[in-house]
């Protein structure tokens, strides 16, 4: 498939479009494409490695990917998928979250002259006077359209904030900026952004006599039916400092069998050859295509060198033949353990449990093991004794590890 539109149909990243036919011919020549990406926070999570994957796609077929970092829409928020209003940060904290997303995407697509570009809305937008804005864009807008938008109808009963009202209308303008000025067509994103993506269309044919479109991925769920990339342990970040590679490693190990298939589509870039060979391993054998799932999207994540690691730890641990340095670390002083430490708190603090009553019921449940012995006692505390070659080896449930050691 030469076509980019086509390769990401097959592989299925498209919910909805615009114009199908006339996005597959606008794409038959190189050309401009933008995703948008809030730094609401300083790292980005597995939900948004779909758009990453996409971008990517796009720079491998000859186009020249934008990755917008909304330094100026981050100031509002988007209450798309919101039942209340998004906290709002100080201009120094968003400006750190941007300078954070910028390294952070740069490991998917390629930033240079001829290549991918990387834009701040805080650029074009901060620079705006307000009743200009209202003249020459408000007027393109409807507000009972606007209210009949998914994510401004279901936010009417708990209240929707003006400066909140004004998020799409600062979207569609972006799309407009970024049309007449680098050239950009198409505006992608998740399938809660499409009446926003749409009214970037329509801003670009009035305002520019333009032709634009709009495509959005549809939302991810697990075989389960639970959402992509949440955990009871909380976000799955691709930052290595808030989420350790060997942990996320395990997180697509643990890959429901059911969708093994579908994820190496979305989150590697094997050929659908290979993804369907991959696809035919059933019963214990499917493993082996969760190894390869989990070490692609970890290389492409975080470097070969931490995938290589985090997986022998976890083949090490899946065996039963030791350890390995990948495994996430907590250093503890002697003189705490020698005052004893209980190990529900110690479940808590390594985060193999959100709270100390959870971790309790982790050990009622008999899914709290140490040094491979399964923890009966509620109220047991680890002192010195416990120690086995200088370390505790926890496990919560069959494959979650933690190793506390003691420092020298």
């Amino acid at each position: 498939m030469s076509n980019v539109y086509d390769v990401l149909k097959a592989r299925g990243f498209v919910e909805q479009v615009s114009d199908e036919e006339g996005l597959r011919a606008a794409l038959e020549q190189p050309s401009r494409c933008y995703i948008g990406y809030d730094p609401s926070a300083s790292s980005l999570h597995v939900g948004h490695l779909m758009t990453l994957m996409t971008l990517a796609h796009m720079q491998q077929h000859g186009h020249r990917p934008i990755a917008l970092v909304g330094g100026g829409t981050g100031m509002i928020g988007d209450p798309s998928g919101r039942t209340e209003m998004r906290q709002l940060l100080t201009v120094e904290q968003i400006q750190s979250n941007v300078q954070a997303l910028k390294a952070q995407i740069g490991r998917y697509i390629e930033f240079g002259e001829d290549k991918a570009t990387l834009v701040n809305n805080a650029d074009w937008l901060l620079e705006l006077k307000y009743i200009d804005f209202l003249r020459e864009i408000g007027r393109h807008f409807s507000v009972n359209r606007m209210l009949a938008a998914e994510a401004y109808r279901s936010r009417m009963e708990a209240g929707l904030s003006f400066i909140e009202f004004n998020y799409q209308l600062l979207q569609a303008y972006d799309f407009l900026y970024l049309y007449q000025h680098y050239d950009c067509i198409l505006q992608m994103g998740g399938n809660d952004q499409w009446g926003n993506i749409l009214a970037g269309v329509e801003l670009i044919r009035r305002v520019a006599d333009g032709q634009a479109f709009a495509l959005t991925f549809p939302l991810i769920t697990t075989a389960s039916g639970a959402k992509m990339g949440k955990t009871a342990q909380g976000a799955v970040w691709l930052d290595a400092n808030r989420l350790a590679p060997y942990d996320f490693y395990q997180f697509w190990i643990n890959t429901e069998d059911a969708d093994v298939e579908r994820f190496l589509k979305l989150y590697t870039f094997l050929s659908l050859e290979e993804i369907a060979e991959l696809g035919k391993l059933q019963g214990a054998e499917i493993r082996k295509a969760k190894e390869v799932l989990a070490f692609e999207v970890t290389r492409l994540t975080h470097g070969e060198q931490a995938a290589l690691e985090a997986q022998e730890a976890a083949r090490s641990l899946f065996r039963g033949a030791g350890e390995s340095d990948a495994i996430p670390t907590t250093e503890m002083s002697a003189d705490t353990l020698a005052a004893g430490v209980a190990v529900a708190d110690l479940f808590q603090q390594t985060g193999l449990a959100k709270s100390r009553s959870e971790a309790r019921r982790l050990i009622q449940q008999g899914g709290a093991y140490v040094n491979d012995q399964q923890v009966s006692d509620v109220d047991q505390v680890l002192t010195l004794n416990d120690l086995e070659d200088n370390r505790l080896l926890l496990r919560a449930g069959k494959k979650r590890y933690h190793r506390v050691t003691v420092a020298e």
